[in-house]
């Protein structure tokens, strides 16, 4: 079973593993509203009980998807934490005014942002809010202001980032009533740029779990073309056995899991068995010279 553990010392529990609904849509036929409760279902058997999702996924659609199964099934909706992102406007139906991809983290936008999610999620309050990419053109008080004013209304319990530097976290959190509970990053073996540029540091220091979205590199960890990852596969096919036969995606999630800053993981597949498989990370404690090994495939040297 997965563990639950708390995003941070004032914030929500979480499971450790946590099922990501940005491809929530992708396959063909498109899901039924039966098709993804089922889904959900299977993740709240194997102790994943946090949602992940984003104004913006599915070209606007995914939140309204899922505010339809807990509509259908409402006992669902009070069995998951839900995290949801906003503040990025495309080209769109839904964003009319927008005439280039562009950010809006500004207060007025985040509360129109939040107060839409409501709706579409069919849900009373949101769990955890997370402003989805920094905005270079709005400042930090102005953003900070918006999600106080969210948290002071009820309308969400907690705020959060994601894809922030330390730096621009270090200056929201100057800005905000109550402090932030999670910055949401990419980290994987193939994307390790949090590991040094002391983005997962910061986390350790405020004990604030990072949430780690694309562990699997976005796939590329299966590329056959891409050599850092056939030198990481090798490696984690010899240690397949050492870890009662889990397979290469839950050891590549555990390894992002065994940082220090103890981060929780975004599943990004809507497959039965490789929800199963990568649920495993979550009882996975990889031995310390087994982490050096798969940073070493990764980075095709050993440590200086």
């Amino acid at each position: 079973m997965v563990n639950q553990v708390s995003l941070s010392p004032d914030g929500p529990l979480v499971s450790d593993v946590i099922y990501g609904t940005w491809r929530l849509l992708a396959d063909e036929p498109r899901p039924t509203v039966a098709d993804l409760a089922s889904r959900f279902e299977l993740c709240l058997e194997l102790g994943i009980t946090t949602l992940d999702t984003a104004e913006i996924y599915g070209r606007y659609t995914v939140e309204a998807a899922i505010g339809e199964v807990f509509r259908a099934r409402p006992d669902l909706r009070d069995r998951f934490t839900l995290v949801t992102k906003c503040g990025i406007d495309v080209p769109s139906e839904e964003k009319a005014t927008a005439r280039l991809p562009h950010y809006n983290a500004s207060a007025d936008n985040l509360v129109a942002c939040a107060e839409k999610s409501l709706r579409l999620l069919q849900v009373d309050c949101i769990d955890v809010l997370l402003v989805h990419r920094p905005d270079w053109l709005c400042r930090a008080d102005d953003t900070a202001a918006g999600l106080n004013r969210l948290i002071a209304e009820g309308k969400i319990r907690h705020a959060g980032v994601s894809n922030y530097t330390w730096h621009q976290y270090e200056l929201l959190s100057a800005c905000v009533d109550r402090p932030l509970v999670t910055n949401q990053i990419e980290a994987s073996l193939l994307r390790m740029d949090a590991l040094y540029d002391g983005t997962l540091a910061q986390c350790e220091q405020r004990g604030v779990r990072p949430m780690a979205w694309s562990p699997l590199a976005g796939g590329r960890l299966f590329d056959p073309q891409n050599e850092a990852a056939v030198r990481v596969r090798r490696c984690l096919d010899g240690l397949r056995d050492k870890y009662d036969g889990a397979a290469d995606d839950a050891l590549a999630f555990a390894w992002v899991m065994a940082h220090p800053s103890r981060p929780v993981t975004i599943i990004g597949t809507n497959q039965p068995d490789r929800i199963r498989s990568q649920a495993r990370a979550s009882q996975i404690r990889l031995d310390r010279q087994d982490w050096y090994a798969l940073w070493e495939a990764a980075q095709g040297h050993s440590v200086p």
